[in-house]
């Protein structure tokens, strides 16, 4: 969970440190949201297809408990949440804070998301630190701008 709190100071505040140029909003947040989109697809059409093989899934009956089917129903699920979270609060912090911290973001859940998918299946360790690093970054910078606007 450190890493991913750690992850999360170097994806919300590299786009000041680096002073990169001001991306207004509009015109980052379909960019920003575009390579989550693709990971989410990836899971949707991984689940699609363990259900063509086999016939109790492709009839919509619950996949066995611990099988690989569930841990990839669990991990798309986990990843709905965690975008659900984003589209709540990426908008406010482009907005506050600027387009290419909205870009991070993105290319950080993205990032984050695999991890946590092939962590969910490997190793614990890399589960957490797919979370933390998608969680976190939104969080604090959902924190950063509503601080940044307030102040």
């Amino acid at each position: 969970m450190i890493a991913g709190a750690l992850w999360a100071l170097a994806v919300v505040f590299a786009p000041a440190f680096l002073e990169l140029p001001y991306l207004p909003a509009p015109l980052a947040l379909p960019g920003a949201f575009l390579a989550p989109g693709l990971v989410l697809a990836a899971m949707i059409a991984r689940l699609a297809a363990r259900r063509f093989f086999d016939d109790a899934l492709i009839d919509g009956a619950a996949a066995a408990p611990g099988s690989r089917a569930e841990i990839d129903q669990r991990v798309l699920h986990n990843t709905l949440e965690q975008l659900l979270l984003a589209l709540a609060i990426w908008p406010f912090a482009a907005l506050t804070l600027g387009g290419a911290v909205a870009i991070g973001l993105g290319l950080s859940f993205a990032l984050m998301r695999v991890l946590f998918w092939i962590g969910y299946h490997l190793s614990p360790p890399l589960r957490a630190l797919g979370f933390a690093g998608t969680f976190y970054p939104t969080v604090l910078a959902g924190i950063w701008a509503l601080l940044y606007w307030m102040f």
